[in-house]
């Protein structure tokens, strides 16, 4: 019965591994530190930068005008009040939950395969959240007064108001953020003391040596990172759910039609996860190639994540159907109104571009030979990121632009100040990105080495009972 086990388990490592073989610890942990302290990184990261810096540039000026003149330079007017700032919040987070599903969930799961992508998943969630949270900040044209968002103690007796959506927001995201951080900031702890050990400038040893707070690799480090680990994942992992939850509370606790509906929750949470597994691939797939990782990130890590992109996809495209159904089921004229609009109305054009980029691009990775094809890969998460924001824009606005009353009906769209600071954001996303892959491993080298220890251990296992057999 052993012999069975082993064999099949050495059957689906050779069909697909995890680590291509010809690898020892010291050459993994060669490879992986010295992206960072020796290697010269390619021009592809210098492009990216650049782009991303720029952008970051034409948002910050985008930002100062914003505050200069106030939310009238946006396209938000009455009766859409809500427009790009809201759309690119729950963009901008639905990102940032790939990040702890692979991080928290499948550790917990103890699925092996998320060991070479969890740390960049990680940091993109971070990054993504940090995005996301500007929006809400901006969106109340007085940003320097935040802090009112905040329940601290002071003597005017001003207190948030809890029934407001914005609140929710606030702690929902901060929350996130936080566990998010510690998680990432508790997994980096290990290899930071392995660049600490191998860096040669004296700067980069103290720099690195002040931020894996005197980690030395003993038996007490091991035991207390793993039970902080476990920890941190417990807490993180309702936070997938939770969070998104919160953020479709904003929508479905109106009574606008489109919006009051009670399968909001768990369909924002599967369109997060679409969403974000659909940015790992686009980010993954070409810094794998610039940096010659195909060895840790192999084939089997992509169709994995593949597989779990068309799952989620599947079940946002059950919600679209839903919708749909209850709007008619409902007999409630403006529910059917509602959808109607949609699409047949003047957005019309919107919502079948985003049922093609979310529903029917993605019935493609059924198949494996589609799933195996990085090209290809890449070219359906850049879709599928489209899609998803354009899902978002229908969602705010075709709600809102046909209200009660027929009177006060009206039509959105962005200005040049909408765009440069969602484009910004993308470029604070990108630079943020590109400096961790600078300066930070980007994969988890000692869970890597960990992993290794382990295929090679069960190698040996089958070894010794073919033999004892």
């Amino acid at each position: 019965m052993v012999v069975g086990k082993s064999e099949s388990f050495t059957a689906t490592l050779q069909e697909a591994p995890l680590i291509e073989p010809g690898h020892s610890y010291a050459s993994m942990t060669e490879k992986i530190s010295d992206i960072v302290l020796t290697k010269p990184h390619p021009r592809s990261w210098a492009i990216v930068f650049l782009t991303g810096l720029s952008l970051l540039m034409l948002m910050l000026y985008a930002v100062l005008y914003l505050f200069i003149r106030g939310i009238g330079i946006w396209g938000i007017n009455v009766p859409v009040g809500w427009g790009f700032a809201i759309i690119n919040l729950v963009w901008w987070i639905g990102i940032g939950h790939a990040g702890t599903l692979i991080s928290a969930i499948l550790l917990l799961l103890h699925q092996d395969w998320r060991t070479s992508i969890n740390r960049f998943a990680e940091a993109m969630t971070l990054f993504a959240v940090a995005c996301a949270g500007l929006f809400p900040i901006l969106h109340t044209g007085r940003p320097w007064l935040v802090y009112y968002l905040i329940p601290y103690p002071d003597t005017l007796g001003l207190w948030p108001q809890f029934r407001s959506p914005l609140v929710w927001d606030v702690f929902a995201i901060s929350t996130y953020a936080s566990v998010s951080l510690l998680f990432w900031y508790v997994g980096l702890l290990p290899d930071l003391a392995t660049m600490r050990d191998r860096a040669k400038n004296r700067f980069a040893r103290v720099i690195y040596g002040l931020f894996a707070l005197g980690w030395r690799g003993s038996a007490r480090h091991w035991h207390r990172h793993q039970v902080a680990s476990l920890l941190l994942a417990g807490l993180a992992t309702p936070l997938v759910v939770s969070v998104h939850t919160v953020v479709s509370w904003d929508f479905a606790m109106s009574i606008i039609p489109g919006w009051h509906a009670t399968i909001f929750p768990p369909y924002f949470v599967a369109g997060a996860i679409y969403a974000g597994f659909a940015m790992v691939m686009t980010l993954v797939i070409p810094i794998r190639h610039w940096y010659g990782l195909q060895d840790f990130i192999t084939i089997r890590h992509i169709e994995n994540m593949a597989k779990i992109t068309l799952a989620t996809g599947l079940i946002v495209c059950y919600g679209y159907l839903m919708e749909a159904f209850m709007a008619w089921y409902s007999a409630n004229p403006y529910e059917q109104f509602m959808m109607h609009n949609r699409q047949f109305g003047p957005y019309a054009p919107v919502y079948w571009t985003l049922i093609f980029c979310n529903g029917v691009v993605i019935q493609a990775l059924w198949f494996k030979k589609v799933r195996t094809n990085v090209k290809i890969l890449f070219g359906i998460s850049l879709i599928v990121g489209v899609g998803m924001w354009l899902e978002r824009y229908i969602i705010v606005v075709t709600s809102l632009h046909r209200d009660f009353l027929p009177s006060s009906w009206g039509m959105y769209a962005g200005t040049f100040w909408d765009y440069a600071t969602f484009l910004g954001s993308i470029g604070l996303f990108l630079t943020l990105l590109m400096l961790f892959v600078r300066f930070v491993p980007m994969i988890s080298g000692f869970e890597l080495r960990e992993l290794w220890w382990k295929l090679n251990r069960s190698a040996k296992d089958e070894a010794s009972d073919k033999a004892a057999a």
